[in-house]
């Protein structure tokens, strides 16, 4: 669906620092993840403050493309950070000021690392639940039993979390798609005691007058009361309500992503396992130890929400392997 420019005065050239403003515009209009419109708007003011704070209505190709090899050969940035760049200032021109640069973008493009994931073994998993406690780990035992990525884990909603069926639907996942992942069995009756106490906050919230939790514009528009109603409530909610900066609503968030990280490289400090361990981790060792145990990759392409079997392909390259039955040609010399 096309942006609906009549509010915009095309012959009306704003500041540069007034065009961000517009950026947000128009991606709330698209419905654009808010994480999203951070990082565009990040590359789009890396991109203006680059080229001398000139106007971008007076920059195109040629601008745009010292800055990607800047990227590459000055910043030495990943291939997706270069892509994520370009992706934001096409956005600008296309969306934006209705200047496309439909011609093709010559830049020194950054080469493509293709750097394994980082996986822990059982034995490493076993003694990293042992240094972990509280919702912290029933986070992080979701990540590694359900094989959800960070943000999809802390902005789980109740309606979401399919006891019955053994089941969690990922809304909006990477990508915007919807996709469902099993829901261990394990943690069920911990999940469903944490969702008690939050139930009863929920309620306090309500006589309060702030439960009304957000929900995409689209929806919010939809079903006006959802936001006050106990499915669409966070799994994971916020300590304290607080004020959400986009409505001026008091309302309780979920909770900070920053405090399971922390919580995730304290665990593995403690276990002394020495690899650098994230949230991230526990969701690449969730796709390792289900191909170890012989499950279909596409099976498990369609838990992790991978477009590409490639993608998932990956891990096998990390999978265990027997070495004890692999004979170095150093030791076949010296045992005959």
């Amino acid at each position: 669906m096309a942006y609906k420019r009549e509010h915009v005065k095309k012959e009306f050239r704003p500041k540069p620092g007034e065009i961000l403003d517009q950026v947000r515009e128009v991606m709330h209009y698209h419905h654009y993840a808010i994480r999203t419109e951070q990082t565009y708007i990040k590359w789009i003011l890396d991109y203006i403050r680059f080229n001398g704070d000139r106007h971008p209505h007076e920059m195109g190709k040629p601008e745009l493309e010292r800055f990607l090899s800047h990227l590459a050969v000055n910043r030495n940035v990943a291939s997706s950070t270069q892509n994520q760049a370009l992706n934001a200032i096409l956005f600008l021109y296309k969306h934006v000021l209705d200047m496309p640069l439909n011609d093709q973008i010559d830049a020194t493009r950054s080469k493509k690392q293709k750097s394994l994931p980082i996986v822990l073994n059982q034995s490493e998993v076993s003694r990293f639940f042992q240094h972990i406690n509280g919702t912290n780990e029933l986070k992080a035992k979701l990540l590694y039993g359900a094989g959800l990525r960070l943000m999809e884990c802390v902005r789980l909603r109740i309606k979401d979390v399919d006891f019955e069926n053994h089941r969690i639907i990922v809304r909006d996942g990477k990508g915007g798609k919807d996709r469902t992942t099993v829901l261990p069995k394990t943690i069920q009756e911990d999940l469903q005691f944490h969702l008690k106490k939050v139930r009863k906050h929920f309620e306090l919230d309500l006589e309060e007058g702030c439960a009304d939790v957000y929900l995409p514009q689209a929806l919010a528009r939809k079903y006006p009361g959802a936001g006050k109603s106990w499915l669409w409530q966070w799994v994971f909610p916020a300590k304290n309500c607080s004020i959400d900066p986009g409505t001026g609503k008091m309302r309780r968030h979920h909770t900070h992503e920053t405090s399971l990280q922390k919580a995730v490289a304290n665990a593995a400090k403690k276990a002394d396992i020495d690899k650098r361990v994230s949230p991230q981790t526990l969701r690449h060792s969730f796709a390792t130890h289900m191909l170890e145990a012989g499950k279909d990759i596409r099976r498990v392409q369609e838990l992790l929400g991978h477009v590409d079997v490639r993608t998932t392909m990956i891990y096998t390259h990390v999978m265990s392997t027997n070495f004890e039955t692999l004979e170095s040609p150093l030791d076949a010399m010296y045992r005959t």
